[in-house]
């Protein structure tokens, strides 16, 4: 190594072209010889993942990643954040033998125990979660994090009073955790004999609140407010929550009309070989217009296997372009898609894949952002099934602006950027259908909800799979739901003679008013 030379960039040199051969037994040899302490290289490795990623090397980031789990560390703090990143760039199998390491949970910090929840959690694999949820209440019963956590979990495998029991003791001993509040206001319906309007309330008149906190805490007041019909202080709540979360985000309303405007300019790709093996059906749409439902749906199949809300196709765009986008697709990405090799980016969606799937033949894709990438999945998955619902835009977008999101979907908080948003998307989705007709498969969410059974024969015509009657009703399915839709899918098909937004018309008239201009422009 000549002088100058920064070792850990030379490390990764040496390793990268054994992590893109998948050749995982040797990075241990790479690291023989290395005049350092594991445990100190490996928590190197962990913080040099997160720079590569930061300075736009996505490759580079996962074999930091990969190299740092080839020392098998033991501290705990490195193994929380080893899980983090190696669940980032899709290292599944690695993050559970990372888990599995690291030995019965009783012998497993509650720190730990709570990284690796959440790290299972993001995986939807929601048992596994809750089982060290389990571990981390038995070691302190009155850890709100915990509480907050485990509540959560319970939530997304519709365990809804248990949920609520969690929610209600985490916050009798942290009363300021917002989330506690939001996520209790959606595991039960306010009524007048049973609500929390005047605790909401008080908390919201606290000086120098945090404005995630106060976000959560107003959003859950909203819906409170709305159960019990009180429709002008829901709104007044509603507001003062869009606010705050939008406070805390970065975006431009042109953001997304230059991610369209280029996705629109890129020419035909060409298309990979159809692949053996199990068939994705993607499920794509705006946020809250039944994907979750028709998903739920699907996997009353006994052909179809549901995994979820996934980041797996984008992980397998970010390898192909060297980049690590945030969130589902970037300009960048966009510019040096048009170089990947899409084939190699199909193959490794689905290897990425096959530690998850059974031996059903089909199984659902449900990012409903996925609508982005529709060209891209064309390409690298000619075999692919996609289905597109589509919701009456305002039924849609009040949907959207009254759920609080984690990090994405930043555009929600607002009317007009709200309204922009989904008419980008629309513009999108027609050119799709134009660019590959027959591909996709348009289902409305008003026929769903009114035909259920008539619609999901449609679907399953489309899909090429049979008709079971058990795929009319969403209760079919016993699967955890990890979305804002997870009670409410195992309460039936619902059908709503009046639209949610109907109430709030007169403080939708922006909203309103911008898509009706944009539908007209078009």
């Amino acid at each position: 190594m000549s002088a100058g030379t920064d070792p850990t960039r030379a490390l990764l040199d040496h390793a990268l072209p054994l992590v893109e051969r998948g050749d995982l037994a040797s990075l241990r040899h790479v690291l023989d010889g290395i005049p350092a302490v594991p445990e100190r290289l490996a928590r190197h490795l962990v913080e040099t993942s997160y720079a590569e990623a930061l300075a736009g090397r996505y490759r580079a980031s996962r074999a930091a990643a990969l190299l740092a789990f080839a020392l098998s560390p033991k501290d705990a703090d490195t193994r929380r954040q080893l899980a983090a990143r190696l669940r980032t760039t899709n290292d599944v199998p690695q993050l559970l033998d990372l888990i599995r390491a690291s030995g019965p949970p009783a012998r497993i910090p509650i720190p730990l125990l709570l990284g690796y929840a959440a790290q299972l959690s993001y995986l939807n694999l929601q048992e596994r979660a809750l089982a060290y949820l389990d571990e981390a209440r038995r070691g302190d019963p009155d850890y709100p994090p915990t509480l907050l956590s485990r509540g959560q979990v319970l939530t997304y495998l519709g365990r809804a009073e248990a949920a609520r029991a969690e929610f209600e003791r985490c916050i009798a001993i942290a009363p300021r955790i917002g989330q506690a509040h939001w996520f209790l206001s959606h595991v039960r319906r306010a009524t007048p004999a049973d609500n929390r309007v005047a605790r909401l309330r008080e908390a919201l008149a606290q000086a120098r609140l945090p404005a995630q906190e106060e976000a959560s805490f107003a959003f859950a007041l909203h819906k409170e407010l709305d159960d019990l019909g009180e429709i002008d202080g829901a709104w007044q709540a509603l507001v003062r929550a869009c606010a705050a979360k939008r406070g805390t985000l970065k975006y431009a309303i042109g953001d997304t009309r230059r991610r369209v405007d280029a996705l629109l300019a890129m020419p035909p790709l060409a298309s990979a070989a159809a692949a053996d093996g199990p068939v994705p059906i993607f499920i794509v749409g705006m946020h809250r217009s039944g994907t979750t439902l028709l998903e739920q749906l699907l996997d009353a199949s006994a052909q179809v296997q549901g995994i979820g809300e996934m980041y797996d196709f984008t992980c397998a765009m970010r390898h192909a372009t060297d980049h690590p986008c945030r969130g589902v697709i970037d300009a960048t990405l966009i510019e040096r898609a048009a170089g990947a090799d899409l084939a190699a980016a199909g193959r490794r969606y689905l290897a990425g894949l096959a530690w998850r799937l059974d031996a059903r033949p089909f199984f659902t894709d449900k990012l409903p952002t996925n609508f982005f990438n529709l060209g891209f999945i064309c390409a690298a998955l000619p075999q692919a099934r996609i289905l597109h619902l589509r919701r009456d835009p305002m039924e849609t977008c009040f949907s959207n602006l009254r759920e609080l999101f984690s990090d994405v979907n930043a555009h929600s908080y607002d009317q007009a950027e709200l309204a922009d948003y989904c008419l980008q998307y629309q513009r999108l989705m027609a050119h799709w259908h134009a660019r590959h007709p027959g591909r996709i498969l348009d289902v409305d969410y008003a026929q769903l909800t009114a035909d259920p059974a008539g619609t999901m024969r449609r679907v399953a015509a489309f899909c090429g799979i049979a008709y079971q009657d058990a795929m009319s009703d969403p209760r079919s399915s016993t699967r955890a739901v990890a979305t804002a839709s997870a009670l409410q899918v195992r309460s039936g098909v619902v059908r709503r003679d009046t639209p949610k937004w109907l109430p709030y018309a007169a403080h939708l008239r922006p909203l309103a008013e911008a898509l009706a201009r944009g539908a007209g422009a078009a």
